[in-house]
Formats: structure tokens, C-alpha cells, sequence
């Protein structure tokens, strides 16, 4: 099985099974810093954990429709120019 048939059988999974791939790592990551106090993978652990929850805020506003996020244009909504006869 190679790479391209793996991420077909994906779909569009692979984008987030990715995503917290990542994130495992640079928590591990964080967590070693934290423990041998290195200031550096502290700071890189703090930029990511905003990151990583203003991504998840929009996520979830996503799928709940808050806001303008639900705004669903209609051919009603759309100027006379833009319509098709």
C-alpha cells in the first residue's frame, strides 16, 4: 500500500489526523521543556496552545453556525447582474 493510496482511503481525514499528530508531538514536546526548563519549547508551547485553541473555537462556531459563520447566500440574495437566464 503506498502513500497516495492511504491518504484516498483518507478522504479528507487526513488534514486533522495530522493536525493532532502534531499537536501530540509538541505537547511532548512542551512537557520536556517544562521539565528541563528550556524557555525556548516553553515559548514555542505557548504560541502553539493559542494557536491550537483559536482553531478549535472557529471549529466548533463552525459547526454550531454562530454568526455570520450559518450566512448562506441564496439566488435571491445576489444582484440581478449576477443571475443566469
Amino acid at each position: 500500500m503506498d502513500l497516495q493510496q492511504i491518504f484516498d482511503f483518507l478522504g479528507y481525514q487526513w488534514a486533522p489526523i495530522l493536525a493532532n499528530f502534531v499537536h501530540i508531538i509538541i505537547v511532548i514536546l512542551g512537557l520536556f521543556g517544562t521539565i528541563q526548563y528550556r524557555p525556548r519549547y516553553i515559548t514555542g508551547y505557548a504560541v502553539w496552545l493559542v494557536l491550537w485553541v483559536t482553531w478549535n473555537v472557529f471549529v466548533i462556531c463552525f459547526y454550531l453556525e454562530a454568526g455570520d459563520l450559518s450566512k448562506v447566500i441564496l439566488p435571491s440574495d445576489l444582484p440581478e447582474s449576477s443571475v443566469m437566464c
